[in-house]
């Protein structure tokens, strides 16, 4: 009894987790690349630090020939002029001087390996970077359209409905309103005598109260007539 007590804690508190981690995955995607982009950064680093060291290595190594060689020349004098104790010294100094030169060597061939299989991870590292940055974009990009698809299939769609109702309600209260002002405007005209006569002229009830064109042409053509 009690270890399915004890399982079921553990299940709820895994499921739990998992909740939180799905919730916020977007976030901690993003972190998870800051720590990659400074980790590859660091990489970065290590590789120029190494060069570095193996470009002094190199010149400690060049000053240790050059002594070799002035030793060696500065040996052979001495042998000439027979001076063998002191030339055996030199030669003593030379044999240390050539066991650090072969140290050097040794050291120099290890940065050359190390730079080379870092600069081999740093290219890889940066690549892999490159593509995660671009599926974080990408997966950001989908995370966006699927809230904002959710927002329009539930308040969104909600909202939209209620604007176009409120539009449909404004503009049937605008045609109210004109409805009302053409209607004001025609009562108002039907109680006016002189409308009243105009629009009877119209029908053709009495004899018209505004010239036509053609009336006014006949007349003033009679004018011109009688002049002539």
């Amino acid at each position: 009894m009690f270890k399915s007590l004890f399982a079921l804690v553990r299940g709820r508190t895994n499921d739990a987790a998992e909740r939180v981690v799905d919730d916020n995955a977007m976030t901690i995607l993003r972190q998870q690349l800051r720590d990659s982009a400074n980790a590859v950064a660091t990489a970065r680093k290590a590789v120029a630090v190494a060069m570095a060291q193996n470009e002094q290595e190199i010149g400690q190594h060049k000053k240790l020939v050059e002594r070799i060689s002035d030793l060696e020349k500065r040996t052979i004098i001495a042998l000439e002029q027979g001076k063998n104790e002191l030339a055996r010294d030199a030669a003593e100094t030379i044999s240390i001087l050539a066991t650090e030169c072969e140290t050097s060597e040794q050291a120099q061939q290890q940065f050359s390996t190390e730079i080379e299989r870092l600069k081999t991870a740093v290219r890889q590292s940066e690549a892999r970077l490159r593509e995660l940055q671009r599926g974080q974009r990408l997966a950001d990009a989908t995370d966006k359209t699927q809230r904002m698809r959710g927002m329009t299939n539930n308040s969104g769609l909600s909202a939209l409905k209620d604007a176009e109702n409120t539009l449909e309600r404004l503009r049937n209260r605008q045609m109210e309103i004109d409805a009302t002002t053409a209607a004001m405007d025609e009562i108002s005209m039907s109680n006016d005598p002189s409308t009243m006569s105009e629009r009877l002229a119209e029908a053709g009830c009495g004899a018209p109260q505004k010239s036509s064109a053609d009336e006014i042409l006949e007349r003033l053509a009679k004018k011109v007539k009688k002049s002539a």
